[in-house]
């Protein structure tokens, strides 16, 4: 007997935030919008780009800075992307070796002491060089008065990889999704210095990304799919319980195959940082917060642009509007959530305050990236770091 479903080949990472679409397989959401998630299970942020790109998977569970990293032709060729919305806001965390805490590194400033003192190069990894990670650890480090581009060796590592990395000894820090760096704390070789929410606080999460040809050619598939993935966040959003069966769901193998208790720690927002330290974060990784955590906001786009300039990723400006505007599907996201009873938000544009103070709300990207360019990081090593 044929399906009446319409199948949407879809990747993830096994990493916590890749709970939407998990759930929405799990709970038939996918189903009662009229398709089938035949979900996929990806081992590096590479090879989702490229079976994106090919053609391979449909959608994805991808990192935002990715998809505007593909959309420029940073690092691969360039092809037209589009997101669909946000899948969620918080909950990655920048973690540093014990090594470093037990001499002293607890957080940017004694970081940047202690590179000073010891001068030499430290390793930092993230999970891709245009992604979230990339951009939140060299936000962090620059705050600090480090730059990433001359005062560290960086890394590229996968999520799943980056606690054993750490212990291993050959990375120094990383920035990565849950449960990774609950892992490496877990694991005793590593210390939570900040979540991702201590740097830009309500920032955009995972996408819903897909290839600016397949939205196009695929517009109803596209409205169900972001229906079905809405309906999972506000599912696990609901209650404490909800979250709770969602870590359940999502330790086993097939999916991000962690412990439980890993897991539901950070999902519930409960911290430890590996140095007797706990707290019960205000805001952590959220999946819907009323449709909050999910419209693809333009300047959301946009700031990831402005990093990628700031870091040299891009050559010059582009039409930071213009390019946002053509990847974030902000009208079939509307209609999407029209159907799934989820309110939107009018405007497009939204403003933010950075942990350095810095506010971002879209609306002068150059003036944005020039700021920085007259307070860029003084290098700790003014003629490189002793080799």
């Amino acid at each position: 007997m044929t399906s009446s479903f319409t199948p949407i080949r879809a990747g993830f990472m096994p990493l916590t935030d890749c709970a939407p679409l998990v759930m929405a397989s799990v709970l038939g959401l996918d189903e009662r919008h009229g398709i089938k998630l035949v979900l996929s299970r990806e081992h590096s942020w590479s090879g989702m780009r490229d079976r994106l790109i090919a053609g391979s998977l449909d959608a994805a569970h991808v990192l935002y800075g990715l998809i505007y990293g593909v959309e420029m032709g940073i690092g691969s060729r360039a092809v037209p992307m589009a997101v669909l919305m946000n899948l969620s806001r918080n909950g990655q965390a920048i973690t540093l070796s014990r090594a470093l805490a037990e001499q002293g590194v607890f957080d940017g400033p004694s970081l940047a002491a202690h590179m000073r003192r010891n001068r030499r190069k430290f390793t930092f990894a993230h999970t891709f060089p245009t992604g979230n990670h990339a951009m939140f650890l060299y936000y962090w480090l620059a705050a600090a008065g480090i730059d990433p581009l001359r005062d560290i060796q960086s890394a590229t590592v996968p999520p799943g990889q980056m606690a054993a990395s750490l212990a291993a000894g050959h990375i120094d820090g990383f920035c990565a999704g849950e449960p990774w760096g609950a892992r490496a704390v877990q694991d005793g070789c590593g210390v939570t210095v900040a979540a991702s929410q201590d740097i830009w606080p309500d920032h955009p999460g995972k996408a819903l990304g897909a290839t600016a040809a397949f939205a196009d050619a695929n517009p109803q598939a596209c409205r169900a799919l972001v229906g079905a993935l809405l309906e999972a966040g506000r599912w696990i959003d609901a209650s404490p319980g909800h979250r709770d069966a969602t870590a359940e769901i999502l330790a086993s193998p097939a999916w991000v195959n962690a412990g439980r208790e890993l897991i539901a720690g950070r999902l519930q927002g409960r911290y430890e940082d590996g140095l007797g330290r706990g707290w019960l974060d205000p805001d952590p990784l959220h999946f819907h917060a009323h449709g909050e955590a999910n419209f693809p906001w333009l300047s959301d786009g946009m700031w990831f642009m402005t990093q990628h300039r700031r870091w040299g990723l891009l050559r010059e400006d582009p039409d930071y509007l213009a390019v946002a505007a053509r990847v974030n599907r902000v009208g079939l996201y509307r209609e999407a959530a029209e159907l799934a009873g989820v309110a939107a938000p009018a405007g497009l544009l939204r403003s933010s305050v950075l942990m350095d103070g810095r506010v971002w709300n879209g609306c002068d990207p150059r003036a944005y990236i020039s700021a920085f360019d007259g307070a860029a990081p003084r290098p700790l090593f003014a003629h490189g770091a002793p080799q």
